[in-house]
């Protein structure tokens, strides 16, 4: 037996499976299912075609004493499958920019016992692998693959097109289109996911030879290195975004420019 909240929104065509719990204050799109076990809380709006597993629990409070029961909320996109024990919170009004929205956006895998904490802002067609764990505050581009047991430190930023390989430990911002492994190695350019993005060869050897510039520098400073980057100057626009992305993290306190913005 399921418990639906009679003040719950749901589509005609949602399918809420057996010991399911959907609170009052959730609202879900058209094509969704419930396939057992999940638990759709707080202020929560699911869109189309989501799949829950068993055990998956979205719209649950933070994890974060300062949170005191304010009305935040976790806006979910169309098409995601969140697998069996996956947890994601709402989000926390101290947040100056998620606002108290918890997001996640659309046509994403999260595979089992994964965590998306408060005020994370995950972009679409992202794959999280088993046991990836997301602290509160952080923010994830769109196509970014985290292989198993990757762990982000609260306030990141995760770049698209981002690989993170398993048991990655991430504590600062992760440039677009890079891969990236064990604490905070920038290992290569993620050649492969671009190809599956459609992107052409010649793009790709651009980024290849800005990411040399950037990340094989034979002994120059990182500063010297952004240097030789003329921003203004007709660059390549995918380049443009790498280089910015490792200037901003390099000009804040500790690597994270999201952190940054808490004392402004």
């Amino acid at each position: 037996m399921s418990v639906v909240d009679p003040s719950a929104d749901l589509a005609d065509d949602v399918v809420v499976g057996p010991f399911c719990i959907v609170g009052p204050n959730a609202k879900i799109g058209a094509g969704t299912r419930l396939v057992s076990h999940a638990v759709v809380s707080g202020h929560t709006t699911l869109g189309k075609n989501n799949l829950l597993h068993p055990n998956s629990v979205l719209g649950g409070p933070p994890q974060d004493l300062k949170w005191k029961g304010e009305p935040t909320r976790l806006e979910v996109g169309d098409n995601n499958v969140f697998r069996e024990g996956v947890t994601v919170n709402v989000g926390t009004v101290q947040d100056a920019v998620s606002r108290g929205i918890t997001r996640v956006g659309s046509h994403n895998l999260l595979m089992a016992n994964c965590h998306v904490g408060h005020d994370c802002q995950v972009g679409s067609g992202c794959v999280l692998a088993n046991n990836v764990m997301i602290a509160g505050h952080v923010h994830v581009g769109d196509r970014v693959i985290m292989n198993g047991a990757v762990g982000l430190h609260h306030f990141v930023t995760v770049g698209d097109f981002a690989y993170l390989a398993g048991a990655a430990r991430i504590h600062f911002d992760v440039p677009p289109f890079v891969k990236v492994a064990g604490d905070d190695e920038v290992k290569a350019l993620n050649k492969l996911g671009l190809r599956r993005a459609g992107r052409s060869e010649e793009d790709i050897e651009t980024l290849q030879l800005a990411f040399r510039r950037l990340f094989v520098r034979r002994g120059m400073p990182m500063s010297a290195a952004l240097r030789t980057f003329h921003l203004d100057n007709g660059i390549h626009p995918d380049v443009k975004r790498m280089v910015q992305a490792v200037e901003r993290r390099t000009t804040v306190k500790n690597g994270r420019y999201l952190e940054s913005l808490r004392t402004r």
